[in-house]
């Protein structure tokens, strides 16, 4: 699968975040151009701040290989991965993370720290960064803008 094509995945996924009530945020990883996971933010839902797509996507991923080692995956994912993230994927040895928009309030992987691919760590990820990032931030805008209207953080 193409990284546009991934990307567009995860953003499917963001929307039902949405529409869900939760910040639209959402991945995918993929593995012998098959998505094995999906997964959407649900921390707002479950009331669990651990609760980040990426995680979620990881977790189903494991499921479905049967290992929490994920070598030959793809995670793509529409916001830069945050610290808790970053380490969650490098710790499950993901090959690639493709993302869409940056985060510079918690970008962990580009933005405000390189964890992705720090060479202290046990393992390096392939980073893909800016993938219709225009479309990703669009959606988190637009959340926001609509949450401010109606008075909530």
């Amino acid at each position: 699968m193409t990284h546009d094509a991934l990307i567009a995945a995860a953003i499917e996924q963001a929307r039902l975040a949405e529409l869900a009530g939760d910040v639209p945020i959402g991945a995918v990883i993929a593995r012998d151009g098959q998505i094995i996971a999906r997964a959407f933010n649900r921390r707002i839902i479950d009331r669990d701040p651990t609760a980040h797509a990426e995680l979620l996507a990881i977790r189903a991923a494991s499921a479905a290989m049967g290992d929490w080692r994920l070598e030959g995956c793809t995670l793509a994912v529409t916001l830069e991965p945050c610290p808790m993230c970053a380490g969650a994927i490098v710790l499950a040895r993901i090959d690639r993370l493709v993302y869409g928009a940056s985060d510079p309030k918690a970008g962990a992987v580009r933005t405000l720290y390189q964890l992705c691919d720090d060479v202290r760590l046990n393992h390096r990820v392939e980073v893909v960064a800016g993938v219709l990032a225009d479309e990703c931030g669009q959606l988190l805008t637009e959340f926001f803008r609509k949450q401010r209207a109606l008075g909530k953080k």
